[in-house]
């Protein structure tokens, strides 16, 4: 069995391998194969194999750095997506206990407490109060 790990690994070498978007990508297709088996439609079929030899093209290919340039733009989207996600999940967390005003002035966004009543909000960056209920 050793043997067999050690020529995978010669093959390999040199080679980009996978990454996180071969990884979506390969999940993405096991999911279309898995609802062709319920559909029986041949295009998500075919699109399904299509993503798949992608994958595989995207793991055995020797040109790193565009793989890496794809793997990295994906990255970018993903890291905009989850963060968006993850202020939202926060900022509905965060609404029991605490309130976001806007500066009449300069639009910066002040956190305050709730159930406070009437207070004088001063704004870090333009230092103008304004008085808001909480």
């Amino acid at each position: 069995m050793g043997g067999f790990k050690d020529k995978m690994a010669r093959f390999m070498y040199g080679r980009y391998g996978m990454d996180q978007l071969s990884r979506l990508l390969s999940y993405v297709c096991l999911a279309l194969l898995v609802i062709t088996i319920f559909v029986h439609n041949n295009v998500l079929y075919l699109l399904a194999l299509a993503g798949l030899i992608y994958t595989y093209f995207r793991a055995f290919s020797r040109n790193i750095s565009k793989r890496h340039a794809e793997n990295d733009a994906y990255l970018k989207i993903h890291y905009k997506v989850v963060g968006k996600f993850n202020q939202f999940k926060y900022r509905c967390k965060d609404s029991k206990t605490h309130r976001i005003f806007k500066c009449p002035s300069c639009g910066q966004k002040i956190r305050v407490p709730k159930g406070k009543g009437k207070i004088s909000i001063k704004c870090p960056k333009c230092r103008i109060e304004f008085i808001k209920k909480t």
